[in-house]
């Protein structure tokens, strides 16, 4: 009889620990699917601002198209195209993203369309969803690769490649995702980092300055603690042009 607990009782913790992993990991995408968050409508481009004109375009998922702000004038691609023409500029953007998207969509829906509006300036926030599909590292890279390839040899474009964020508070990503979505972060945010200097595009870092704020709920999060609000993007915002190349 005391055998038979000696083997019960670590199947009864390999069947509970195994519950936990399934329920957890099951829990991030519950939270996000009821927060019940749409894409901003937008228009098919914006100009504001006097002086020298300059093209701007972003692509990204739906960080980049401002899934969490109620309108898409608190986007991050809308807050930095108004940054840049308050600097004395005449400034044209376009949005060429989707929620959801991965390289892999990039690729196949925007690159060509992104190439032939010419434009001046680029902005590429993408591999949260690469990373929730288990996309591999091999294959990130290599669709990150083939999208920075073409942007810098059929553009004149000044190519700014911002890096991953870690999103989701930890009323979302609960131990151990917390801690296997950072370190998957961190290691496609060394490959972009790679990539920029290989490619000699301007590498911005969005993720060391707002780990430790996304780690926690706040104003700064939209109701599925995944998203960033209006105000989080427009955190967001500054950081990245603060360090923007245009």
């Amino acid at each position: 009889m005391f055998k038979r607990k000696i083997i019960y009782y670590p199947l009864i913790v390999l069947v509970f620990l195994a519950f936990y992993l399934y329920v957890a990991n099951g829990f991030i995408y519950y939270r996000i699917g009821q927060g019940n968050l749409i894409m901003p409508p937008r228009e098919n481009s914006y100009t504001m601002g006097e002086g020298k004109e300059i093209k701007y375009i972003a692509l990204g998922d739906s960080l980049t198209s401002g899934v969490g702000a109620d309108k898409y004038e608190e986007s991050y691609p809308y807050l930095l195209e108004q940054k840049m023409a308050e600097s004395g500029l005449t400034v044209t953007s376009r949005n060429f993203s989707e929620p959801g998207y991965k390289t892999y969509d990039l690729i196949n829906i925007f690159i060509d369309s992104a190439i032939a509006s010419k434009p001046d300036v680029v902005t590429v926030l993408i591999g949260v969803n690469d990373i929730h599909n288990h996309v591999s590292q091999e294959e990130f890279k290599k669709n990150y690769e083939y999208l920075l390839g073409r942007l810098t040899k059929e553009t004149k474009a000044k190519i700014n490649l911002i890096n991953i964020p870690l999103i989701g508070s930890d009323t979302v990503l609960y131990p151990p995702y917390d801690y296997y979505f950072n370190r998957e972060t961190n290691n496609f945010n060394d490959i972009i980092k790679e990539l920029a200097q290989t490619y000699h595009a301007n590498y911005i870092d969005l993720n060391t300055p707002t780990k430790n704020l996304l780690k926690t709920d706040g104003l700064h999060y939209s109701v599925d603690s995944f998203h960033p609000s209006a105000l989080g993007y427009k955190l967001w915002a500054q950081i990245i042009y603060d360090r923007l190349n245009y």
